[in-house]
Parts: structure tokens; sequence; C-alpha cells
């Protein structure tokens, strides 16, 4: 849980694609802790009932638009007057040879997954700044590590943003900011049981030959990560015991790196 020393009872967070898997059990961890969360995602109905259940606010955003990104968090500061904890959790799969790759999922997924954290981070530079504390959560992927066939789209964004984290961290430093990433191997939720049926698809598999071959069979732990594990995580680095933890990229991946 977020100590009572970093909220004081204040702190505000955006949280991206928090309707649901990690971002939803990142906001539920935020609202124990006492911040305020804003709920940024396209789904109006889900997003809604987690803003609900957390005591916070929803705001509907499509983020591979750069005028929705600016929106986002004009309207957090119209809300709270302060931005202090950025989470760029929002992400999306597809699965197909480069050759197949549609170019315009391509551009889709690089602007929600990559541009956007970096718009995001721009334009809540200047609040962290003016208050001298800040804390921005990157949610990679164990792909942000190492590459797996048919995700180049995934890959390179969940890359590109262990780049952008490390050097938003060397550019915070000095205004009380710290920058990280946390890079999840294959976690419980709605947007793994979607890869599923895609890695069956592309690789004519059975779910369960995907679940064993390809999701579990590097790792040394042979399960799927709940949410709530990588809640935890995040909830660490953005309290005062994670003063010093800044430009690190935090595995979270059952062993599958320990190789």
């Amino acid at each position: 849980m977020v100590s009572e020393e970093v909220t004081g009872g204040s702190r505000v967070a955006i949280v991206t694609g928090a309707a649901s898997g990690i971002g939803r059990a990142i906001a539920e961890a935020f609202a124990l802790g006492g911040i305020q969360v804003i709920v940024a995602d396209f789904n109006r109905e889900q997003g809604q009932a987690v803003a609900d259940a957390a005591d916070g606010d929803l705001v509907v955003v499509d983020l591979a638009l750069k005028d929705d990104c600016r929106r986002l968090v004009h309207e957090t500061l119209a809300l709270h007057g302060r931005i202090d904890i950025l989470v760029n959790n929002a992400g999306m799969q597809h699965v197909d040879p480069i050759e197949m790759f549609p170019e315009e999922i391509w551009d889709r997924m690089l602007a929600v997954m990559l541009t956007a954290p970096f718009l995001l981070t721009k334009y809540v530079w200047r609040t962290m700044t003016a208050s001298g504390w800040g804390r921005i959560v990157n949610v990679g992927s164990i792909h942000s590590r190492v590459a797996s066939p048919f995700k180049s789209a995934y890959v390179t964004a969940k890359h590109g943003l262990i780049g952008l984290t490390r050097t938003a961290a060397l550019e915070g430093g000095a205004h009380g900011i710290t920058v990280n990433a946390i890079c999840p191997a294959y976690v419980d939720s709605a947007l793994t049981e979607d890869q599923i049926a895609d890695q069956a698809r592309t690789r004519a598999l059975s779910p369960q030959e995907v679940i064993a071959q390809v999701m579990l069979e590097p790792a040394a732990i042979k399960r799927l990560i709940a949410p709530e594990e990588v809640a935890s995580l995040v909830a660490y680095l953005c309290s005062d015991a994670a003063n010093a933890v800044t430009g690190a990229d935090w595995t979270i991946d059952l062993g599958w790196t320990a190789r």
C-alpha cells in the first residue's frame, strides 16, 4: 500500500488503461492508499465502474490521439489542480508475421504504447516540476527485454518504453521526479486471453499448448501473474520507500530472464 506520507491525503494519479486488468488493479491499490485516481480509458462502462469503486474520476480518451492525451491532463488539472503520479499502462496486442502485419495496426499500437506515454510525460512534467515531486511508472513487458516472433509492433513499443524511461529519469532527478518501468511476463488478464487465441491461430497450437509451450515454457514459476502482484510493485515505486529508485526497469517475470 502507498504510504500516507506519500499520499498526504491529496495525491492525484492518472492511470491509463485502468478499466481492466493491470490498470484496474493499480487504480484499486492507489485508492486503498488514499490517492485520488483518474481512470483513463476508452471503455466508458467498465471505466466508470472502476472509477466508482475507487471513488475516483473517469476521463474517456483515445490515447492514439494527441489531442486526447492533452485533454486528459487538462481535465485532471481542472478537477484537482495537480498531478502527482502518472502510470502509462494502456496497451494492446496483435499477433501476425511481419509481412502480414497490418500497417494501420502498427501505427495505432505505437501511438498508444509509445507516443502516448511520451506525450503524457511531456504534459505532466510542468506540474510535477512545480511541486518538486512526481512519480511516473511505465508499464512495459517482458518484451521490453526479449523478443518473440509475430509481435513486431508490441516488442518495438515496449523496447522503446525503456529508452523513454531512462531518459526521463535523467531529466527528472533534479526536480524530484522519478521515472521507472515494470516488465511483467504474462499476466492473468483479458489481454492475455486474447493473445492465447491469436497465438493458437498463428502457431497452429491449441490454447492449452500456447499456455504451456509459449507463455510458461521459459518461466521458472509455471503460472500466470496476478494483476494485484504487478500493482503492488507499482505502489512501491510510488512510495517514499522508493525515493532513490529511478531509471530502472523492474522485471516481474516468474524467472523468465534468469536463464
